[in-house]
């Protein structure tokens, strides 16, 4: 009789999942299922790897009790492990208007899914034994939340996902500036956002968190139809943080714009690179588990 497994959230459709349950359950769901594939990849989890063996001693844990060590040698060996240095992580959300958008195929917004991205990872880092903060952001600053490292401090961190955002121009640069003072050691900055913003000031608070010595990791977060222009075949288009609107036909304006899309892409790439920072496109039709291996790429980098 073949055995039936239930199928991890980290791979399913984004909007399939969303839709299940409350941002923590999902949340929790999608973490559960991403440790389960680390478990069975070659990589064998973060928080402690093997150190040696030593003898065992009155009181000892048997669950790290070698076994085969027993059998072979006849000796009682425990396998000693050495914790990771806990780090300390901050996460930065873009939560301006044009993130409150999804496309016509897309059944959830770039927020929606940028909110589901933070809760993840924020809890994937607390059982690491990581610090994690948050900074919220759109034409203001909404949410600064210091980095802790206890499991409660998570639900503080939901509670502020839920707060109001969707204001205009994005404060991109003062809200990296915030996060760069929250990790006061050397650690994690994840920027999670659209990347319509100014580039300029977005780079000089780039460069300031760079400067403090943190690894920092760009989630680029794009629906399929800005990309691909997948839209109603005329109208108005509105720019949704600024007055601007532009008439247009899709068709006549949809090869130009691709090229347009894929320029600026290229162009953050390149910046970014040159700045010794990682970025990485994520579409929010894309499983879970891909930015959650993107943002993890990070804490591997660091001692």
């Amino acid at each position: 009789m073949e055995t039936v497994r239930n199928p991890r959230a980290d791979l399913l459709d984004p909007a399939q999942v969303a839709s299940l349950g409350r941002m923590e359950i999902v949340a929790r769901w999608v973490v559960e299922g991403f440790l389960q594939g680390l478990h069975r990849s070659p990589r064998k989890g973060f928080s402690v790897e093997f150190a040696e063996y030593r003898q065992y001693q009155p009181g000892d844990d048997l669950r790290y009790m070698d076994w085969k060590v027993v059998a072979r040698a006849d000796k009682w060996m425990i396998k000693q492990f050495e914790e990771e240095t806990n780090l300390r992580a901050a996460i930065v959300l873009d939560v301006s208007k044009s993130m409150d958008w999804k496309g016509k195929t897309t059944g959830i917004t770039k927020l929606q899914y940028a909110e589901q991205i933070v809760a993840s990872i924020s809890l994937l880092l607390l059982k690491q034994k990581d610090a994690v903060g948050l900074v919220r952001y759109d034409d203001q600053v909404r949410s600064v939340i210091p980095p802790k490292a206890r499991t409660i401090h998570w639900r503080r961190l939901m509670k502020a996902l839920e707060e109001p955002g969707g204001g205009g121009d994005s404060q991109m640069g003062t809200a990296m500036m915030h996060a760069g003072r929250m990790v006061s050691r050397p650690g994690i900055v994840i920027l999670v956002s659209d990347l319509l913003v100014d580039p300029e000031a977005t780079m000089a608070g780039l460069r300031a968190v760079r400067a403090g010595g943190h690894d920092v990791t760009v989630l680029h977060i794009l629906d399929r139809s800005e990309r691909e222009l997948d839209l109603v075949p005329e109208g108005v288009f509105a720019d949704t943080e600024t007055t601007l609107k532009v008439p247009a036909t899709a068709s006549e304006v949809r090869e130009a714009y691709r090229k347009t899309v894929d320029r600026a892409i290229q162009e953050w790439r390149d910046r970014l690179s040159a700045l010794g920072v990682s970025y990485e496109v994520v579409f929010t039709d894309e499983p879970f588990g891909v930015p959650l291996r993107k943002a993890f790429a990070a804490r591997q980098r660091l001692p």
